[in-house]
Order: C-alpha cells, then structure tokens, then sequence
C-alpha cells in the first residue's frame, strides 16, 4: 500500500469519527423509552454479558450461571455446567447471604464512635460560635474563629441588604400604583365636575333665552 493511499485511507477515518456524532458516542445509562431500540440493546447486551461470563469461566476455571429476565418476561440463561447443578451448589448459601445482608445493615460500633465525635465536635464550635466555653482556645484558635465570625457576619449583612432592597422595590411599586389609581381617580373627577358646569352653563343660558322670549 502507498503512502498516499494510507494517508487518505486515514482522512477518511478521521473526517468520519469528527463530523459523525453515532461513531464511538457514549451511551448515557438510562432507561430506553423506544422498545425497538430497548430490545436491540438487550438483545446486544446480553449476548456480551454471556460472552464475558464464557470469557471468565475459561480464564479461572469458575462454575458461572446467569439468569436473565427481559422487560417481557422472558428468560433468558447461561451456566458453564448444568444451571440445576449451580442452583443446587447455590441454595445452601442463601441463608448465609442473608444472614450478611443483616449484619452489613446493623451500624457497627466502630461507625457509631465516628458520628458520636463529630457530632460532639460540631456542638464545641456551635458553642463557640455563640461565645461559649472559649477558655479552652488559645489565641491563634481565637484568632481563627474571629474571623469566622466576621465572615459569617458580612454574609448575615449582605444578605439583610438583599432582603431590604427586596423590600423597598416592592413598596415603591406598590406606592407607584396607588399614584397611578390617584392620578385616574382625579382625572375622572376633574373631567365630571367639568361636565357638571357645562350644563349648569347650558341650563341658565337656555332659561335666560326662555325668559327673552
């Protein structure tokens, strides 16, 4: 093969590995809502599972056996040797199994140490925070929970401007409606009493011509 042959041979993987989002895509582990697409993926998946188990079994010499259900119900099932035979080998240990399951759900002592010094520890600074049992710290502690403390405060602070700002924006919004509704309230009476006067004016020239005649 020429080297310019290899060269446009490799281009061409290239350009189709950048511009084809399907090639070497990573698949976001979920569940697959079209069932055409679940069922090839099963169906691949599975094939690879067994594949896997086969590859295991041959390297180490185990007795694997795999029980599979579909999303239909169906079964599907890989063993190295006759699957009665692995349930029977299994079956004895079930008790066991669960018998660890149990104990693994029970909170060991050595956990509960742990929690009981941290908690006790997270009281200590909570106490410090609010001044209390400070006698113990020395300066450079002291030093460090100041500053905590001007932290915690500066955030306190940023947050009531926050909050009053808030505040104040919604009172001149609300003050800017109640001048609008005003605003309209004097308009509409300004306009009526205008009325009003045009026909007292109207009135007395009509009697006045009334009474000329």
């Amino acid at each position: 093969m020429s080297a310019r042959r290899a060269f446009l041979i490799l281009y061409t993987r290239v350009e189709i590995e950048e511009y084809n989002p399907m090639v070497r895509s990573r698949i976001q582990i979920k569940k697959i809502e079209n069932i055409a697409a679940r069922q090839v993926t099963f169906s691949k998946r599975r094939r690879g599972l067994f594949k896997k188990a086969q590859e295991l079994s041959t390297l180490c010499d185990a007795q694997i056996g795999l029980i599979v259900f579909s999303s239909t119900g169906k079964l599907h099932n890989f063993s190295t040797t006759r699957m009665s035979q692995i349930i029977q080998r299994y079956m004895p240990h079930t008790n066991n199994l669960d018998h660890q399951l149990d104990a693994s759900l029970q909170p060991q002592p050595e956990d509960c140490a742990i929690l009981c010094k941290e908690v006790a520890e997270k009281n200590r600074e909570l106490r410090q925070m609010k001044g209390e049992g400070l006698e113990e710290l020395g300066i450079e502690e002291l030093a460090k929970l100041e500053k905590k403390i001007e932290r915690s405060c500066a955030r306190v602070r940023h947050m009531k401007g926050c909050k009053l700002a808030q505040h104040n924006k919604r009172l001149k919004e609300k003050m800017s409606e109640v001048a609008e509704v005003h605003t309209l309230e004097n308009q509409s009476s300004s306009s009526s009493s205008k009325h009003s006067s045009y026909l007292q004016n109207y009135n007395a020239k009509l009697d006045t011509s009334l009474k000329l005649a």
